[in-house]
């Protein structure tokens, strides 16, 4: 499978919100962190985020079950855990579907009011 885009990174998505919305770079910073970090927070306490036409993320409890090591074979125990998943909503499965084959990129959502305002 040919990889065809980039890694989007943190300083990418700071300055997205510089270039798109006008705050400062600092402010756009700012502005980043703070939603990873509500949505962080939010997951660390089992919730699930729900982003509409995007998708969402929630916490699933993984109980224990036995493992085994491939190298060796070995029956290993595999502790009880949390796990983060993430389920794209049927907009988002349509527009990443649309752009790969070349119909379209996708959109540009402009920002509420309140914020661009700020």
């Amino acid at each position: 499978m040919t990889r065809t885009g980039k890694t989007v990174t943190r300083v990418d998505l700071y300055e997205a919100v510089y270039q798109k919305v006008g705050l400062s770079r600092t402010e756009s910073s700012s502005f980043v962190e703070l939603v990873l970090k509500e949505i962080t927070d939010c997951l660390e306490k089992g919730e699930t985020v729900k982003l509409s036409s995007f998708g969402s993320f929630m916490v699933r409890k993984k109980g224990q079950r036995i493992g085994r090591n491939p190298k060796t074979g070995t029956k290993v125990p595999i502790s009880p855990r949390r796990v983060m998943v993430f389920k794209p909503s049927a907009i988002l499965k349509q527009r990443i579907n649309d752009h790969t084959s070349g119909k379209g990129a996708l959109a540009v959502v402009e920002p509420h009011p309140s914020i661009a305002a700020g």
